[in-house]
């Protein structure tokens, strides 16, 4: 431990709602150049100390010191001039506005009453050269990938000479390249004497970027611990509130990475299907009682292949069989009414509709089963819904809670009970586990697998490859719009997918261990605002 006083000290911190207590004991103790990570399930009271934190809430009682003086900001723009900053999971920037302008966005500095634009300009470059980055800052935001505007957000973050910096799930849409960018301006950000709070569910990020962590369950901290005195498995416990005994030690899955299915009758039979340049040539079989996994990397094409055989995008070539007949999908509603239920990627932008119930949402695929002569039976719609709470686990107060108000776990568990209300024979999952917490995603994998075993074909497209190859039957890779390999299970490593997603070639399954290379990747972001990796001799 630190002898030196700590940058951060909260105390006892509680904070209650109408109805809920969020925060029953929090505590947290962040050093000067510190990375410390944040993390326990959705509903732990995380969200709501951060807001606390940084003025956004009010706490009840406890004390919270910050630089060694005691703190109580009643904003979140008092907290920023005090030195905290935030950097939300989704970017709280102005598209259509410049970098400049967003770095600078309400303190623009002015020369004779006007913004003076070449300063602006000249002291935005030479924030983002602080984190190693080189772009044309007079162009607008949106022009630049999200990983680049998450960037921008971080220079924001510095230019207020932030000594402690929040930043909430903030490699949740960046790829592998795009995170091992931010991890280097993290820590950078640590030489130059800043601490990052890092909050996140990702525990390969975790224990390789982060000193500390602080661990909360239902309101409370309930552990601390340098990053290289606790296993993974001590950590996975200590949020669930488990013994060791009662947490897998095989993996960091619920999947049965043993199972293995008989060939059963083939549901979905997709051959050579194309969609401009987004699929080139995809392929895929799905049997019944199957979890076929879909890997590849971001642009692969995978999500489109999903939307595609859901009806949401319209095909140019190539055909699909459904329980061998030949389909053609002009919209969604044709897939549903073969069966076929989708969650996409998105759940906020594509699934939930955040003011309407939780009896609303799951029922909404579902609406004429519960209607006769277009009117529909709420008691029906009722006890279908109440039926699925159950027998799902979902975390409500009630049929009529606003689904915004539940975890994000939750809203994921109401999502496949609206698909399960049809009884679908082919289930497609994209990143079905993706932001919930390590709780939600053991049981939502327990429900697919429950699925799987009652004879649904689950397509399941993932970015996390443990999950893909613990829960899997087969696999297959695309890249390019292509597919490029399809591993039995057998033939199921996350080596095998790594050398199929970079090669392209079935001799994927070949490989037990990742080629040894004689030059070393280095990755680096050029002035379009694209990362690129390149290879330094």
């Amino acid at each position: 431990m630190s002898q030196n006083p700590p940058l951060l000290q909260i105390d006892h911190v509680q904070k209650g709602f109408p109805g809920v207590q969020a925060l029953v004991d929090a505590n947290l103790t962040i050093q000067s150049n510190e990375i410390h990570a944040l993390v326990g399930q959705n509903g732990a009271g995380k969200s709501t100390l951060i807001k606390i934190l940084t003025g956004a809430y009010h706490r009840d009682s406890g004390n919270i010191l910050f630089a060694g003086r005691s703190i109580d900001f009643k904003t979140p723009q008092q907290a920023q001039r005090n030195g905290i900053s935030t950097i939300y999971q989704e970017i709280n920037l102005i598209p259509f506005l410049s970098i400049s302008e967003n770095i600078f966005l309400g303190r623009e500095p002015r020369r004779f009453g006007f913004i003076d634009w070449p300063r602006m300009h000249a002291e935005s470059h030479k924030l983002l050269e602080r984190i190693s980055i080189s772009i044309d800052v007079r162009k607008p935001l949106m022009t630049y990938n999200i990983a680049i505007q998450q960037m921008v957000a971080l220079a924001r973050a510095v230019s207020f000479e932030s000594r402690l910096v929040v930043m909430d799930e903030p490699t949740s849409s960046l790829n592998d390249q795009e995170v091992q960018v931010l991890f280097s301006i993290i820590r950078q950000l640590k030489s130059d004497g800043v601490s990052v709070m890092f909050v996140g569910h990702r525990l390969d990020e975790l224990f390789e970027i982060c000193d500390r962590v602080t661990i909360m369950r239902d309101g409370r901290t309930v552990g601390a611990s340098s990053m290289d005195k606790i296993t993974r498995v001590e950590l996975v416990a200590t949020m669930l509130g488990k013994e060791l005994g009662e947490v897998q030690r095989g993996g960091e899955t619920n999947f049965d990475a043993t199972k293995h299915h008989a060939e059963k009758q083939t549901l979905l039979d997709a051959h050579d299907l194309r969609y401009g340049h987004k699929l080139r040539g995809a392929s895929l079989k799905l049997q019944a009682g199957e979890i076929v996994g879909l890997a590849g990397l971001l642009g692969s094409g995978r999500s489109e292949l999903a939307r595609a055989l859901f009806g949401a995008e319209k095909l140019e070539g190539g055909t699909v069989d459904v329980a061998d007949k030949p389909i053609h999908f002009s919209s969604p509603r044709d897939a549903i009414r073969a069966h076929i239920g989708f969650c996409s990627e998105d759940r906020k932008a594509e699934g939930i509709i955040p003011y309407l119930s939780v009896r609303d949402n799951l029922t909404l695929a579902a609406l004429p089963l519960f209607a006769r002569y277009g009117i529909v039976s709420h008691a029906k719609q009722r006890q279908v819904v109440d039926q699925f709470i159950r027998r799902l686990g979902i975390k409500t107060s009630g049929p009529e809670q606003k689904i915004r108000e539940l975890s994000g776990g939750n809203q994921q568990k109401v999502l496949l009970a609206r698909w399960l209300c049809l009884n679908p024979q082919i289930l497609i999952l994209d990143e079905p586990t993706r932001g919930i917490d390590v709780g939600a995603r053991a049981e939502i994998q327990g429900i697919i697998e429950e699925l799987a075993e009652s004879g649904v074909g689950v397509l399941m497209i993932s970015s996390d490859l443990e999950e893909l190859t613990e829960g899997s039957d087969r696999i297959v890779v695309l890249r390019d719009g292509m597919t490029v390999s399809a591993l039995t299970h057998e033939q199921i490593s996350q080596d095998a997918i790594m050398v199929a997603m970079a090669q392209g070639t079935d001799d994927a399954v070949q490989a037990t261990t990742l080629p040894d290379e004689d030059v070393v990747p280095s990755v680096q972001v050029d002035g379009s605002g694209e990362v690129s990796h390149e290879k330094a001799e």
